[in-house]
């Protein structure tokens, strides 16, 4: 992390109609990532965190809050603006195979960003899209093909080799490494950290495997049901969790080597229905250290530490 914040959200909320009422997806995130870091966002499924990184790239419109990026308020752009805005700002999707048209051999699907977003010559977008398969592991040659002629470690490849044609200043990647198995996985990995320090990147790490965001993330967010419950650095983080949440998360990641070991109990039960969110801190109903008062008071977001803030009652000691 070298930099001041990149992207700034103040009370951010994203509402759905729902069966039992409103559906709080996301419901008041005050959030920075700062220029030059991978800020982990973690939780359970379901917990609002694709749908938080949905809204920041304006895949899906806030409702309430404001949301800014280089130093400029997007909350509010329209289709035209976002287009603009979407060049510094990409998205890189849960599935890539899905978000490539079939039809389409890979060459065009990355030449595409470029038609759209720049006036750079056809010759100029073709080795720029050549350039950009050599930086994730690809061959020239793979331009020719199409996405059923990748193997899944390949599309992912093709995921970020897409968003980086141009050249983006923040990346957010929805669960990067989900569905591949472990060799790839560590593939990916260490080209996301190759890619980062090539091309500058900041980015928002989306994922539920705890173990991949402690190798790769400076800081780490914790989401549960629509809220941060806890943000700190990473090392931090792991090593001493405030919030009984992330507690209870860590305590089920198996740490080989590691002798500290979480004294925490595993998360039993699910989240409430988030349109039917309880009063006071929405934890409660599966805390061990619930008591009247986390039914009467929500717990405001407060420093645990420098640096380290949790949303607690009896989180600060």
């Amino acid at each position: 992390m070298d930099g001041g914040a990149l992207l700034v959200t103040e009370k951010l909320a994203v509402h759905f109609p729902g069966a039992q009422g409103v559906l709080r997806a996301v419901d008041g995130i005050d959030l920075q990532i700062h220029k030059g870091e991978v800020l982990g966002l973690v939780g359970e499924s379901g917990c609002g965190k694709s749908t938080l990184g949905k809204t920041l790239n304006g895949l899906i419109r806030a409702h309430a809050g404001t949301l800014q990026f280089a130093d400029t308020d997007v909350t509010n752009l329209s289709v035209r603006g976002w287009r603009d805005v979407r060049r510094r700002l990409q998205y890189v999707y849960q599935d890539p195979g899905a978000s490539l048209d079939p039809r389409w051999t890979i060459g065009r699907s990355l030449e595409e960003p470029l038609v759209i977003h720049t006036k750079l010559s056809a010759i100029k977008r073709r080795r720029q899209v050549q350039e950009t398969l050599l930086a994730v592991g690809l061959r020239a040659e793979h331009a020719g093909l199409f996405p059923h002629e990748l193997s899944g470690g390949q599309q992912r490849r093709v995921g970020l080799a897409r968003i980086l044609t141009l050249r983006p200043e923040l990346v957010i990647l929805d669960e990067p490494t989900s569905g591949l198995d472990v060799s790839v996985q560590a593939t990916i990995l260490t080209l996301l950290r190759d890619l980062r320090r090539q091309y500058d990147l900041t980015m928002l790490f989306i994922s539920h495997d705890l173990s991949v965001v402690r190798m790769m993330c400076d800081r780490v967010a914790v989401m549960y049901l629509g809220r941060i419950v806890e943000i700190a650095p990473a090392a931090q983080l792991f090593a001493a969790p405030r919030h009984p949440y992330t507690q209870a998360l860590l305590a089920a990641v198996p740490r080989p080597g590691d002798r500290h070991v979480i004294d925490a109990p595993l998360l039993e039960g699910d989240p409430p229905d988030p349109s039917a969110i309880p009063s006071g801190c929405r934890f409660r109903g599966r805390c061990p250290k619930g008591t009247d008062l986390c039914a009467r008071s929500e717990p405001p977001f407060v420093p645990a530490r420098p640096g380290h803030h949790t949303a607690c009652h009896f989180a600060v000691s």
